[in-house]
């Protein structure tokens, strides 16, 4: 369980803006692994799990994620986090694209990671869709 919890902080750090390191955020996922942004009602697979940490730190390149606390169970780990950044770059949304605003955000998320053999098998992130709204209006 130890080593599943480091494997989630090695993913968190793989995805932070000014330490960007997709080659390592990828290999934190096993080879059927997936990304699922429940408000977006998106999913990634395969190489395509690179768009998760891209995506924002092109959109927010200090991005951010602060831990508040992570639980672990069997194969299952709870973090509770804020997402936070300055919006500098085009962010993607389902309704399409946002033009940067230079507006700081502080996003509260769940995420929820299912681990098989020392790898995520699942990541469920539970962001906080309309609160960045708001805050980049």
């Amino acid at each position: 369980m130890t080593d599943d919890i480091q494997t989630i902080k090695d993913l968190y750090a793989g995805a932070e803006g000014n330490s960007l390191d997709l080659a390592g955020f990828l290999s934190c996922f096993s080879d059927d692994g997936y990304v699922r942004n429940v408000p977006a009602q998106i999913d990634f697979r395969g190489r395509d799990i690179a768009l998760v940490a891209s995506g924002m730190a092109d959109a927010f390149p200090d991005i951010h994620r602060e831990i508040f606390s992570i639980s672990a169970t069997q194969d299952l780990i709870v973090v509770e986090l804020a997402i936070r950044g300055t919006h500098e770059g085009t962010l993607m949304m389902p309704t399409g694209p946002v033009p940067a605003t230079g507006k700081r955000i502080d996003v509260p998320c769940c995420d929820v990671f299912r681990m098989k053999d020392g790898k995520v098998a699942s990541f469920h992130c539970y962001n906080a869709a309309n609160i960045m709204q708001e805050q980049l209006s």
